[in-house]
């Protein structure tokens, strides 16, 4: 369709949420600026809009009042500064020749149409592999995107392990500092469906987060047929009258479960809340690398940081521990990130040694009894996060 003679009217907020949407998986700095445009395509069913970078694709469809059918190309972050700013009434675009006009109210803007046959071809949406309730979707992504690397000269640690084994899926991230795992079941396309693959985790939250989870639809993901799970190289995300694709990272995930301890020397159950209000209390005085410490006894939890320039901060808060006192040092975002990802109103910490890495997971509702070895049998659990902690010295 070429761009002469489009025409049509709509919703100031629809197109600006949508354009919103479309523009922020637009790449800043574009290896081609056809790559910076946001394709508009008018027809029977309304007004859709779509941009793509070669990794990732969206496509967006919204009611609109279509005069006359047609594409336009727009530049789209510049598009979605200037719809973001009109006031709340229909806005009005129309193309003549290679000229975008746009209308709102008593405000009119020109932009300049972008060639349409530069423009690359979308991929196409792999066949469903299966459909999870979006609350899951949303929380599980959450719950193990912040471990993920942020590296790019190690693309294996920058994307999300799925697993997908029938109606059983495990998310996994790590940046080598700590590991997150989560665990729940979805609706499978086929029982027989049997899958790894690595999402780009950037990709992966960005979709979870504009997600608009009121609506209570379940999420499509499409990775391919049972069999074919992955072959084509992408992901497809579906949401009401949003699809998105990502090009899957083609590299190993590291072994994760070997990393996972099955039990351990000394566990402690501490409230979240009042712990993330300490951490962040005593890390003001933290040094460079913000170290706090933890030194667990019967009954308490003192955290402690600082001993440079900024002075020094101690806290003490209740806790239930049970084991040999123990001293250990994290690293106090690392440490912040995994207690927010915690859904219960508790954490329960687990330790081998202050040396070792301990996992935080959410309390269960009863907690594993002490063995003949003096050991703690790890709690079943549908998260875990295992945080490496900061040698202390001496």
């Amino acid at each position: 369709m070429e761009p002469n003679g489009v025409s049509f009217r709509v919703a100031k907020d629809d197109l600006s949420a949508a354009l919103s949407w479309v523009a922020r998986s637009l790449a800043s700095k574009p290896t081609q600026p056809i790559l910076r445009g946001v394709m508009m395509t008018a027809d029977d069913d309304g007004l859709l809009l779509a941009g793509f970078d070669y990794e990732v694709s969206t496509r967006v469809r919204i009611s609109a009042e279509v005069l006359e059918p047609g594409q336009v190309l727009v530049a789209g972050k510049l598009a979605n500064d200037i719809i973001g700013s009109l006031p709340h009434k229909d806005v009005a675009i129309s193309v003549d020749g290679t000229k975008v006009h746009v209308t709102c109210g008593q405000s009119n803007f020109e932009l300049p149409a972008m060639t349409i046959e530069d423009y690359p071809e979308l991929p196409a949406l792999p066949e469903e592999t299966g459909h999870i309730d979006p609350h899951v979707f949303t929380a599980a992504i959450g719950q193990v995107a912040s471990a993920a690397g942020k590296d790019d000269s190690m693309p294996m640690l920058t994307g999300i392990k799925m697993e997908v084994k029938g109606d059983n899926v495990v998310l996994a991230a790590t940046d080598r500092f700590r590991l997150a795992v989560r665990e729940f079941t979805w609706e499978p396309s086929s029982p027989d469906v049997d899958a790894e693959i690595l999402i780009p985790a950037r990709t992966l939250a960005d979709s979870a987060r504009t997600l608009d989870t009121r609506l209570n639809d379940p999420i499509q993901l499409a990775m391919g047929a049972a069999q074919d799970v992955g072959k084509d190289g992408l992901l497809g995300i579906v949401s009401e009258n949003r699809q998105t694709t990502t090009r899957l990272i083609d590299a190993d995930f590291p072994k994760f479960r070997p990393l996972l301890p099955k039990s351990h020397s000394s566990m402690a159950i501490v409230e979240i809340a009042p712990l993330l209000d300490a951490i962040r209390r005593v890390s003001l005085v933290a040094e460079r690398n913000a170290q706090v410490k933890l030194e667990f006894s019967e009954d308490q939890l003192v955290l402690s940081a600082g001993g440079s320039e900024a002075g020094t901060a101690e806290e003490t808060l209740p806790a239930q521990f049970a084991g040999e006192p123990l001293l250990i040092a994290f690293n106090a975002n690392y440490l912040k990130e995994g207690l927010a990802s915690i859904d219960t109103k508790n954490v329960v910490f687990g330790f081998t040694q202050p040396s070792r890495p301990a996992i935080l997971i959410p309390e269960p509702e009863t907690m594993p009894e002490q063995d003949s070895d003096g050991q703690f049998p790890t709690p079943s659990t549908y998260f875990t996060y295992l945080l490496m902690p900061v040698r202390l010295p001496g």
